[in-house]
């Protein structure tokens, strides 16, 4: 069996949008991908509104915690394929020589745990980054990643990530 692709998501604090794509990624990848999360200034504790979203819906959680990403820039990290900005700060910020130079692409989207409001509003804004991660990870699964050569790769994630939020949200239940 060929290696998985490896994938980091990135986010500034690494306890919502970030530890979403990880968990959609890795339930939806199966063995073709393999996902990870960390973030430039990490929480330390992944947003217990994610935890409950993902449970909801039958997403493995086990594994999961907020951390630097310093962890994937060292000799000793797994080699990443490409990875993903999930915040606009983290995208603007000076990242660390990522091993092995992987494909970068932007996927920007609303801070959920930066939501206002009743608790159902707040849950509201979790489901939707889900909605929308979850689009753009079903159009990164079925890529044919294995012979894409970096420049392909680069722009088809990219233009992944320009797909409006809210065509993500009206694209699934």
């Amino acid at each position: 069996m060929p290696k998985p692709f490896n994938v980091l998501f990135l986010c500034t604090g690494n306890s919502a949008r970030s530890i979403l794509a990880e968990a959609v990624m890795n339930h939806l990848g199966a063995d073709r991908f393999r996902a990870f999360s960390a973030g430039s200034n990490p929480k330390g504790a992944v947003h217990p509104l994610s935890l409950e979203l993902l449970r909801s819906l039958d997403i493995p959680v086990e594994g999961l915690g907020s951390k630097s990403w310093t962890a994937f820039a060292g000799a000793d990290a797994p080699a990443m394929d490409l990875i993903v900005t999930v915040c606009d700060n983290a995208a603007g910020e000076v990242c660390p020589i990522w091993p092995g130079h992987p494909v970068t692409a932007h996927w920007g989207l609303p801070d959920p745990a930066a939501a206002e409001g009743t608790p159902a509003e707040r849950r509201k804004a979790f489901r939707a980054a889900l909605r929308a991660l979850e689009r753009r990870i079903h159009m990164l699964v079925a890529l044919p990643v294995e012979t894409l050569d970096p420049a392909s790769l680069k722009r088809r994630a990219q233009e992944i990530g320009l797909l409006p939020v809210e065509s993500a949200r009206e694209a699934l239940p």
